[in-house]
């Protein structure tokens, strides 16, 4: 067996070098073998949890399938959101469906048209629109745009022809890039008290 893997002689330190476990303290021997099998365990509990998504996914999906069929129609909002709910009430299963979003070259023109609009209007009364403005655009560090901030200026009750041609290059600009399917699991509070949901992130339980 090579000492590379030989975990009773060598461990790997944060640098990647090889270090001969008698020259280890004993303390941080002990730590090590504490995360190490605290991470396999987290690990294996992911990789159980993705099996059970996938699982209860299929499940759920079979079931609308097989109720839109039954009677000739199907569940759900727009994007196939859909509540389930056990005969007594107790519990609900929540399948949602959401959209990625990114824009294309067009919000470029959104941004310049509305850059026209703030340079056409008096600074002071439209001051706090502008720093609404500023930051919808900001770049997280992997340099893109939050779809939520941007969209966020269409809740702004402006009705300037320029301003309303800009909300309308953001509508235009926006491409569905995939969706994504969530399902969410709900408990009642009492006999009928509200829904709660089940905790599954271990920070939560």
């Amino acid at each position: 067996m090579s000492t590379e893997h030989n975990a009773d002689q060598f461990r790997r330190n944060a640098k990647g070098h090889l270090v001969p476990v008698e020259q280890i303290k004993d303390v941080d021997r002990l730590r090590d073998d504490l995360v190490q099998n605290v991470i396999s365990q987290v690990l294996a509990l992911q990789a159980e949890m993705r099996r059970v998504k996938a699982l209860l996914t299929d499940e759920v999906d079979a079931f609308l399938e097989l109720s839109a069929r039954e009677y000739d129609t199907s569940y759900g909002g727009k994007k196939g959101n859909v509540t389930l709910a056990s005969f007594d009430g107790q519990y609900q299963v929540k399948r949602a469906v959401a959209d990625h979003l990114a824009f294309d070259e067009r919000l470029q023109v959104a941004k310049e048209l509305i850059d026209q609009c703030i340079h056409e209007w008096t600074a002071g009364s439209r001051s706090e629109v502008q720093a609404l403005v500023e930051h919808a655009f900001q770049t997280d560090k992997e340099g893109k745009i939050s779809t939520a901030r941007v969209l966020g200026l269409r809740s702004l009750n402006i009705q300037d022809e320029q301003w309303q041609k800009a909300m309308q290059a953001i509508m235009d600009s926006i491409q569905v890039t995939g969706s994504k399917s969530y399902l969410r699991f709900y408990q009642r509070q009492g006999v009928d008290g509200p829904y709660r949901q089940i905790p599954l992130d271990v920070a939560a339980l």
